[in-house]
């Protein structure tokens, strides 16, 4: 008889069991031992039909109500929009939570938000089958319009915004970019294109060095040394 003996979303390491019998399948991050399905890392396990696979815990977001994410529009149903939140969870803009206007049953959805689009949207609820509910009303809540988008260990956001905002706040200084941090590691950054670049340099050396003291004010003169020659312009 067949038995699944973790329980879902919980926190496995390698070595561990997660299921008995031949009616569950090994998914990423998982081995079959006899009759049995084991972790072959440390993550969340998850259970997706018959199969059972681990997402790495180093890194992954875990949605939660109020959080500010960046997703992509994949796909348009009758009433709202799939969005893509570079996490396991699958997420939902309904037609209310975009837009105050009256959206007639059988509307072109394309003219408000298309595929590939991506928004800056507040999470609402996260529902028990793990589907995100989420928002644009809400001061800043948009779609994005050019820029560029880079993707960080969701884990490190918060040493790339910094203390009440200071380490991205220098950054914006520094580049005049405007610059969308979400919780899950989608960053958005939009001005002159040698700009965007530094600032994708800067982020970068955060997340790399995040693990160092003094690092504010190591990135306070990599900055200035960065722009010293555009000051002069």
């Amino acid at each position: 008889m067949s038995e699944l003996v973790i329980k879902e979303k919980q926190v496995v390491v390698p070595g561990e069991e997660l299921a008995k019998g031949m009616d569950f399948l090994p998914g990423e991050g998982t081995y079959r031992n006899g009759e049995s399905i084991f972790s072959s890392k440390l993550g969340l396990a998850f259970v997706d039909g018959r199969a059972i696979k681990i997402v790495p815990l180093s890194g992954v977001y875990l949605p939660k109500k109020g959080d500010t994410i960046i997703g992509k529009v994949v796909d348009i149903t009758y009433s709202g929009w799939i969005i893509n939140t570079g996490c396991a969870y699958r997420a939902m803009l309904s037609l209310k939570d975009a837009t105050s206007d009256f959206i007639a049953k059988g509307a072109d959805l394309t003219r408000y938000y298309s595929f590939g689009d991506n928004i800056v949207a507040k999470i609402y609820n996260v529902t028990s089958q793990n589907l995100i509910d989420l928002t644009l009303k809400g001061p800043g809540l948009r779609k994005l319009e050019g820029g560029r988008i880079l993707k960080v260990t969701p884990n490190k956001i918060p040493r790339i915004i910094g203390k009440g905002g200071s380490m991205i706040s220098m950054i914006k200084d520094a580049t005049k970019c405007q610059i969308v941090v979400g919780q899950n590691g989608v960053i958005w950054i939009n001005g002159e294109p040698e700009m965007e670049i530094l600032a994708v340099n800067a982020i970068k050396k955060i997340e790399k060095e995040s693990h160092k003291s003094g690092l504010t004010e190591e990135m306070n003169n990599y900055l200035k040394e960065a722009t010293k020659g555009a000051e002069n312009v």
